[in-house]
């Protein structure tokens, strides 16, 4: 929605508060404000933070997007006051704070379902609030009805008075777009730097609404890459679609993992396998990127987290992961051809000999260059290719040492490695 705002540089940290620490709460989750900062982390997107519903229950703890109150907090992660605090914290180590934000149901015994008139929610013929898909703890609320709008956004903006910086709206695409449209309007007028991430895709949700939404087909398509489903040429089509397709303004959120990939399809590292580097690479590197970060990557923690039970993080300690995200996130908070705004720098491909098997391509803008050769398959592939004007002198992101890059560059790449070279003018 906005053509510059914070998101378009950001690097996007997904906080499970409960599987954070071994206390799950915002006392402890605050003490790793700082290690987040330093790896680079700028804004915080925090799970469901909100009271979970008793009816239909999953597991011993709930679902997150389960809400009983929307403008309370889980007693099982603190206070208000705690909340307050590690938004405070994160204010002053220069980091925004995100919440998730559940608008098309509630827990089936919210206070809403007692509180409000019977229209706020879908009904069956027997008057029983309705399910929505297979989700038997929620109950559908009915958006047919414009004082359920006013209600959303009056809970939303119960979060503005304490100083959080936007929303990721789950399941955005289940609710009407003019929702969204008028949930802009009134939120914008409180913080013009309002920030909202649409879980969907799709060029309609930056029709007035939101700021960035989901990189799902990307995604997916380097699942596929990396479980011999697809070639690299399944990518190239997908990179031309999204330049052509979204505004140059659009913001996509790229990602090898996050709350729902982790908990029901296992860890980057079960799906990814051998690319999970070189595909985290691309997250921080091909065009509208907003790189996403979630829980346990920051140390490469091959783990998938029990969704409705405690199963928290051992302590872990700094390690090469630790190191790459930070070197990835420096070279995206350095080089503003990786922003988001306006599609960033340019998107050029270098042609290569292997175009089923390298992505050659190069960022660039009046500050600086950042050259991306990726071998994205299974196997050792000779490369041939000429560089023609980005030929130079370079420094490597990931090693740091100085490289040079021929005009005419050729030779073995291992399979799913990859060279990430940078030059500032």
């Amino acid at each position: 929605m906005q053509e510059n705002c914070w998101g378009h540089e950001a690097v996007l940290y997904e906080m499970n508060v409960r599987q954070l620490t071994k206390e799950g709460t915002f006392k402890a989750a605050i003490k790793h404000l700082p290690f987040l900062k330093n790896v680079g982390i700028s804004a915080i997107w925090l799970m469901p933070i909100y009271p979970i519903g008793e009816a239909n229950r999953k597991g011993s703890l709930g679902s997150y997007y389960s809400i009983a109150d929307y403008c309370a907090i889980n007693p099982e992660f603190g206070t208000m006051e705690d909340f307050d605090a590690f938004v405070n914290e994160a204010h002053k180590l220069g980091m925004k704070v995100i919440l998730d934000w559940v608008a098309n149901h509630t827990a089936r015994d919210a206070k809403w379902l007692t509180n409000k008139p019977l229209d706020w929610y879908e009904r069956d013929e027997q008057g029983v609030a309705k399910i929505p898909w297979d989700w038997n703890d929620t109950a559908k609320l009915n958006y047919a009805n414009h004082d359920v709008w006013l209600g959303q956004i009056e809970a939303m903006k119960f979060w503005l008075r304490h100083n959080i910086d936007g929303f990721r709206c789950d399941m955005a695409m289940l609710v009407p777009i003019e929702f969204w449209q008028e949930v802009r309007r009134e939120l914008e007028s409180l913080k013009s730097d309002i920030f909202l991430l649409a879980e969907a895709e799709g060029n309609e949700f930056f029709n007035e609404a939101f700021d960035a939404c989901y990189g799902w087909e990307i995604h997916h398509t380097m699942c596929d890459i990396a479980q011999g489903k697809s070639r690299v040429w399944a990518l190239r089509d997908k990179i031309y679609k999204e330049l052509e397709c979204y505004p140059n303004f659009a913001t996509k959120m790229l990602f090898t993992s996050n709350h729902d990939e982790n908990s029901w399809s296992g860890s980057e590292y079960e799906r990814l396998g051998d690319a999970t580097e070189v595909m985290a690479a691309l997250t921080f590197t091909l065009p509208k990127n907003l790189p996403l970060i979630y829980t346990g990557q920051e140390y490469g923690y091959d783990h998938s987290f029990a969704f409705f039970d405690k199963d928290n993080m051992p302590t872990m300690s700094e390690n090469s992961t630790t190191e790459l995200y930070r070197r990835l996130s420096n070279l995206r908070h350095s080089f503003t051809a990786l922003h988001a705004a306006n599609a960033g720098g340019s998107f050029v491909e270098i042609n290569n000999n292997a175009p089923d098997c390298l992505l050659t391509f190069v960022r660039e803008d009046a500050q600086g260059r950042v050259v991306m050769i990726a071998n994205l398959s299974p196997y050792k592939v000779f490369t041939d290719f000429h560089t023609g004007i980005y030929a130079g002198e370079y420094t490597d992101a990931i090693s740091g040492e100085q490289s040079t890059l021929y005009e005419h560059t050729w030779g073995d790449m291992e399979a799913w490695s990859y060279r990430l070279l940078v030059r500032k003018f």
